[in-house]
C-alpha cells in the first residue's frame, strides 16, 4: 500500500473519529437538557453554544469549521425544513412585513452597521460592507424552538422564521455582492448591483420552481414514501448546488423548493402517511445538523482573539441593535398602514430582540478571501457580535415573552388536537367492530367486551374535550380550523386521484381555498 494511501485512510478515520465525538457531545447536551429540569429553561442549540466554548476554553478542538461546510453540506436542510414546515396560507398573510423585513431591512442593517463601524472605528468602508452583510443574516432557530415550546402565537413564529428564511437569502447576495469591492476585481455600482441582485435572485426562484413542480407533479405517479422522501432530500441539495452553478442564489432556490413541496407538492403527490414521515425525517435532520453546528461554532469562537477587536465588537452590536430597531419598529409601522397588518409593539419588541445571529453569519465571515487585507477583523467581530446575540439575547428572550404576556395557549392546543384525533380514532375502532362479519373463531363475548372497552376510551376523550372547551372556550375555534383543512385535503386528494387514474391531465386549482378564506369569523360576535 503507497504512503499516500496510507496517509489518505489516517484522514478519513480521523474525521470519522472527529465527527463521532461531536455527535456523541451534542446528544449528550440533548440528554442533558432533558433529565434536569433547570436545562430545560436554556434552548437547547445555546446549550451547545456555551458547551462548545466550554471545550474551546480548554483548548479542546473538535473538528474545523469550514464555510464551505455549513454553505454546502449544513445550510440547504436547515433552509429546507423551515421552509417545509411553513404554511403558505400564514405566510401570504404576513407576506408584505415579511418581505419588508427581510429586503429594505438587509439593506438598513448592512449600510447602518457599516457607517457606523467605518465612522466610529478605523475599519475601512469596504471591509464595515462585509461585516455588515455577514451581520444581516438572522438565525432564529433557538428562538422559533421556544416560540414553540412556551405557545408564543403562530403568527409571530410565522413573522420570525419567515424573514430569516428570505433574510439568509438577500444577506447571502449582498454578501457576494460586496465581497469583490476590497479586493479590488470590482467597482460598485448602484445599476450593477441591483442588476445582479434580480439576477441572483431571479435564477434562485426560477430553478427552485422548476425542481419543486417538477417532483410534485413527479410523485403524483406514484405512492412509494421511501423515494418520495429521498427526493426531497435530492432537491433541498441538488436545487441549492444547480442555482449556485448557474450564478444564482442556492439559498432562494432552496427555500423556493421547500415552500412549493411544503405547500403544493405534498399535498397533491403525497398521502397523508407519506407526508407524516417526510415531515418526521426532515425534524430529525434539522435537529442533527443544528446539534453540529452549533456545537461547532461554539468550539469555533477563539475567546482570547475577542479581547483585541473589543471597540470594533461593542459597536457593532449597538449598530446592530439600533439598526434592528429602525428595522422592526419603522418597517412594521410602515407595514401596518400599509396594509393593516396589526403588527403591536409587542410582537415588534420580541421581533427586535429575538434576531439572532448563528450559522449563517459565521459561515459568511469565514468565507472572506484569505488575501483580503482585514479579514481577521471582519471574523473577529463577527463572531463577538454573535456570541452576544446567542449569549445575551438568546437567554432573555424568555423574559421579554413573559413580561409582554406573550406566553399563549400552545401546549393546551396540542392537547386539544390530540384528543380530537384520539376521538376520531376510537369512533373508527367502533365502526370498524360494528360492520365486521364476525369471525367463528372468536367468541361473540370477546366483541362486544373490545366494545365495552373502546367505549369507556371514547367516554373519556369525551370527557377531556368537554373539559379543555369549558376551561379554555378559544379552543372551540380549531375543530372549525381542522374541519377547513380537512376539507381542503379532501379536494387535493380528488384531483390527485383523477391525474393518478388518467381523468385529469393536469392539477386544478383549489375552488374551496378563497371561499373558506373569505368566510365570516363567528367567534367576533
Amino acid at each position: 500500500m503507497s504512503i499516500e494511501a496510507t496517509l489518505g485512510e489516517a484522514a478519513i478515520e480521523q474525521k470519522l473519529e472527529q465527527f463521532l465525538v461531536v455527535l456523541a457531545v451534542s446528544l449528550s447536551v440533548a440528554t442533558l437538557s432533558q433529565i434536569f429540569s433547570w436545562f430545560r429553561q436554556i434552548p437547547y442549540t445555546l446549550l451547545l453554544v456555551i458547551v462548545g466554548l466550554g471545550l474551546a476554553f480548554v483548548d479542546i478542538r473538535l473538528v474545523n469549521l469550514s464555510p464551505e461546510l455549513i454553505l454546502e453540506i449544513f445550510l440547504p436542510p436547515l433552509l429546507f425544513e423551515a421552509a417545509w414546515n411553513i404554511r403558505w396560507q400564514n405566510l401570504k398573510r404576513n407576506l408584505l412585513p415579511v418581505t419588508l423585513f427581510a429586503v429594505v431591512g438587509v439593506v438598513i442593517s448592512v449600510l447602518g452597521i457599516a457607517l457606523a463601524l467605518n465612522q466610529f472605528t478605523d475599519l475601512p468602508l469596504p471591509i464595515a460592507l462585509l461585516v455588515g452583510a455577514s451581520l444581516a443574516a438572522t438565525d432564529p432557530v433557538s428562538v422559533v424552538a421556544l416560540f414553540r415550546q412556551l405557545g408564543a402565537g403562530e403568527r409571530l413564529t410565522v413573522l420570525m422564521e419567515g424573514e430569516s428564511l428570505f433574510n439568509d437569502g438577500v444577506a447571502v447576495v449582498a454578501f457576494g455582492l460586496l465581497v469583490g469591492i476590497p479586493l479590488g476585481i470590482e467597482d460598485f455600482s448602484v445599476t450593477t448591483t441591483i442588476t445582479r441582485f434580480f439576477t441572483f435572485v431571479g435564477i434562485g426562484i426560477g430553478v427552485g420552481s422548476l425542481i419543486g413542480f417538477g417532483i410534485s407533479y413527479l410523485t403524483q405517479r406514484f405512492d412509494l414514501p421511501l423515494v418520495e422522501q429521498s427526493l426531497t432530500l435530492v432537491s433541498a441539495y441538488g436545487t441549492y448546488l444547480i442555482t449556485e452553478e448557474l450564478g444564482g442564489s442556492g439559498v432562494i432556490g432552496v427555500v423556493t423548493v421547500g415552500l412549493i413541496l411544503g405547500n403544493f407538492g405534498s399535498r397533491i403527490g403525497m398521502n397523508p402517511r407519506t407526508r407524516l414521515l417526510v415531515s418526521d425525517f426532515w425534524e430529525f435532520l434539522a435537529f442533527f445538523v443544528n446539534s453540529i453546528v452549533f456545537l461547532l461554532i461554539g468550539d469555533r469562537i477563539d475567546i482570547a482573539s475577542l479581547g483585541d477587536s473589543l471597540d470594533l465588537i461593542l459597536v457593532a452590536i449597538a449598530s446592530l441593535l439600533v439598526t434592528r430597531a429602525i428595522v422592526i419598529y419603522g418597517l412594521g409601522g410602515l407595514s401596518n398602514v400599509l396594509a393593516n397588518t396589526q403588527i403591536g409593539w409587542r410582537e415588534q419588541t420580541v421581533l427586535l430582540w429575538g434576531g439572532l445571529r448563528g450559522s449563517v453569519t459565521i459561515a459568511l465571515a469565514l468565507s472572506v478571501p484569505a488575501a483580503l487585507q482585514g479579514r481577521q477583523e471582519i471574523i473577529e467581530t463577527v463572531f463577538g457580535v454573535v456570541l452576544f446575540t446567542l449569549l445575551v439575547q438568546g437567554l432573555t428572550i424568555r423574559i421579554f415573552l413573559q413580561k409582554l404576556n406573550l406566553i399563549g395557549d400552545q401546549p393546551q392546543r396540542q392537547r386539544y388536537s390530540e384528543a380530537l384525533a384520539r376521538r376520531v380514532a376510537l369512533k373508527r375502532v367502533l365502526q370498524y367492530l360494528s360492520e365486521t362479519e364476525l369471525s367463528p373463531e372468536i367468541e361473540p363475548d370477546y366483541y362486544r367486551y373490545q366494545q365495552e372497552l373502546v367505549q369507556e376510551q371514547l367516554q373519556s376523550v369525551e370527557e377531556e374535550i368537554e373539559t379543555l372547551q369549558n376551561e379554555y372556550p378559544q379552543l372551540r375555534s380549531l375543530t372549525m380550523e381542522q374541519l377547513r383543512e380537512q376539507l381542503l385535503d379532501i379536494e387535493a386528494d380528488t384531483y390527485a386521484e383523477f391525474i393518478r387514474t388518467g381523468r385529469l391531465n393536469r392539477n386544478l386549482s383549489p375552488l374551496l381555498q378563497e371561499t373558506l378564506a373569505d368566510e365570516p369569523d363567528i367567534n367576533s360576535d
